[in-house]
């Protein structure tokens, strides 16, 4: 009879991975994320310069695309600068991109300029955040790492969305709101800088030994099914982070701080209370899950007739994304080496964006197709009806597909064996490239 697999060691048995780096790195996402959350307010801008929603969808598009084509030189430059360079530059590209959001006037160059620098220094910096917490832990701890920041995220969009609804409250009228929005956006953007440059100062980094192009390194490491899920999410996070601001106000709702709210408190706690779901259940369950929640989550905002309604859509894609993020950088960055673990983390987050650059102008149409064209009495909201049920379709045919393809075959984060079993057992381990592999321990 052969050897039962050894139990693995619980997590509580290993020094832990809460240190002060990760306290700081913790900080510094929070302050991106509450400052990013300020600009979801950016589809309210364009319409206040006589924009449409179709407008405010290639605009949002250029500078995703900018982000996208950035991201084929940004992994290189992380796997050969290090991200504390990458990191900086991206920061005061990040500031540029604020003071042109101030010092914009009407829909011109300057408002496409802004929102491309914004998108370009977030891609960056958000990347090179998650590429430094993965270099903190041990694989078999990195999806339960990335996870555990990224909960600092929902704090982070708790205090951006009920500050912009704040401020849209006191000063409904005029450009004066979107200052403030903006400005709030450029100081949390500073704050965020002081946290990078006091995490990183000590940053030793050794560039590979060979350079590789990103092309090349994605379809040598492949990573698979996950590739659409990444889409998907990007479909929702354009539904969420830019035409939500205008539904509201169609509906002729308060604001957007009544679906962030439960939101990210559903997601910050569901990202604390299944950390170790990538050992324990495996993450092609935690993909399905969140795909599941994601998908009933946007049909939900069908529902949707108050402020106090926003809390079950919001709800519901909160324990998605909470599931849905970590599991989706784990799968696809640990596929690539690492020494390419930053074009890897890269590439990955690039299908996010090429998800939300594709979908952002094609919802914008058939919001205002929907609207030009609904029905008498519903006109004001049947498009966005429409987008609703078409980004929960999305996620749908996703889950679908990966529960057809990747989720057929086991996958979980690698785990630890107890060395006093080391002898006689067979473990799972993660290889250099990113596979789960079966090692005899003799």
């Amino acid at each position: 009879m052969p050897p039962s697999p050894p139990a693995p060691l619980s997590t509580l048995d290993e020094p832990s991975i809460y240190t002060r780096d990760f306290w700081l790195a913790y900080g510094a996402n929070l302050a991106l994320v509450a400052a990013n959350s300020l600009t979801f307010r950016f589809a309210d801008y364009v319409e206040y310069f006589g924009g449409t929603k179709a407008l405010t969808g290639w605009i949002v598009q250029s500078g995703l695309i900018a982000a996208i084509l950035f991201r084929l030189v940004l992994g290189r430059a992380i796997d050969r600068y290090g991200p504390r360079r990458v990191w900086l530059v991206s920061a005061v590209v990040f500031i540029v991109g604020c003071v042109s959001h101030l010092a914009a006037d009407r829909i011109s160059p300057l408002l496409w300029f802004a929102r491309i620098a914004q998108q370009l220094s977030v891609a960056g910096m958000f990347t090179c955040g998650i590429v430094n917490i993965q270099d903190q832990v041990p694989a078999h701890r990195r999806t339960e790492v990335i996870g555990s920041l990224g909960s600092s995220g929902f704090i982070g969009t708790i205090l951006g969305t009920n500050l912009g609804d704040l401020i849209f409250s006191w000063f409904p009228l005029g450009q004066f709101p979107f200052l403030c929005v903006f400005g709030g956006t450029l100081v949390g953007g500073l704050l965020h800088t002081l946290f990078v440059l006091e995490l990183t100062r000590h940053e030793h980094h050794v560039a590979p030994e060979q350079f590789v192009g990103p092309l090349r390194l994605l379809f040598r490491y492949w990573p698979g099914p996950v590739t659409l899920v990444s889409l998907a999410m990007g479909t929702s996070f354009a539904v969420t982070t830019v035409f939500l601001s205008r539904y509201a106000s169609a509906m002729g709702l308060r604001g957007i701080a009544m679906f962030f709210l439960p939101y990210s408190v559903t997601a910050f706690f569901c990202r604390w209370l299944f950390r170790e779901w990538g050992t324990k259940l495996g993450r092609h369950k935690m993909v399905l899950w969140g795909l599941a929640g994601l998908s009933v989550g946007q049909a939900m905002f069908l529902l949707v007739n108050s402020d106090a309604w926003f809390t079950l859509p919001g709800s519901v894609c909160g324990f998605g994304h909470a599931l849905l993020f970590p599991a989706v950088i784990s799968i696809g960055a640990g596929r690539f080496p690492t020494e390419y673990r930053g074009t890897g983390t890269t590439l990955i987050l690039g299908f996010q964006e090429i998800g939300l650059a594709v979908a952002a102008p094609v919802l914008g149409t058939v919001i205002d197709w929907g609207n030009k064209y609904g029905v008498d009495g519903n006109r004001a909201t049947f498009g966005y009806s429409l987008m609703f049920v078409g980004s929960a379709s999305v996620a749908c045919l996703a889950a679908c597909i990966y529960g057809l393809t990747a989720a057929r075959h086991p996958d979980r984060d690698p785990v630890l064996t107890p060395l006093a079993n080391l002898a006689s057992s067979e473990i799972e381990a993660e290889s250099d490239g990113g596979d789960m592999i079966v090692v005899t321990a003799e």
